[in-house]
């Protein structure tokens, strides 16, 4: 079983930049993607970015394309997601997860293993 936490989410001002980071342990060796989620308050969770493990596809929604970009250092088993120009509708709790199989999409009812959430806040 895999084991994911997220940490990296802060309070930041309109225009500014984030990194997360999603650090997994326990049995690594077999899951074939990551993926990165948010859920803002009374909204239903989204899929942000994935990248797979198997050809290194990325995936983004069209909200982050051009101010996202996932990433992943093997080395360490954890993948980033770098944010900038972000705005205050990128205000959720973010999570990341792996999926339940080999075929996926960057859609949440692909996913399982899911982290505890960090939460980003964009406000002036």
């Amino acid at each position: 079983q895999v084991q994911l936490v997220e940490s990296g989410g802060n309070l930041v001002q309109p225009g500014g930049s984030l990194r997360l980071s999603c650090a997994a342990s326990g049995s690594t060796l077999n899951y074939y993607a990551i993926g990165w989620f948010r859920q803002a308050p009374g909204k239903e969770r989204e899929g942000v970015s994935c990248i797979s493990f198997i050809d290194d596809t990325t995936y983004y929604a069209s909200s982050v394309k051009g101010r996202f970009t996932i990433s992943r250092d093997n080395a360490k088993n954890t993948v980033y997601l770098e944010m900038n120009s972000l705005q205050p509708e990128d205000t959720a709790v973010y999570y990341c997860a792996i999926p339940d199989g080999m075929a996926w999409i960057c859609e949440p009812t692909d996913f399982g293993s899911w982290g505890q959430g960090t939460q980003v806040t964009v406000s002036s």
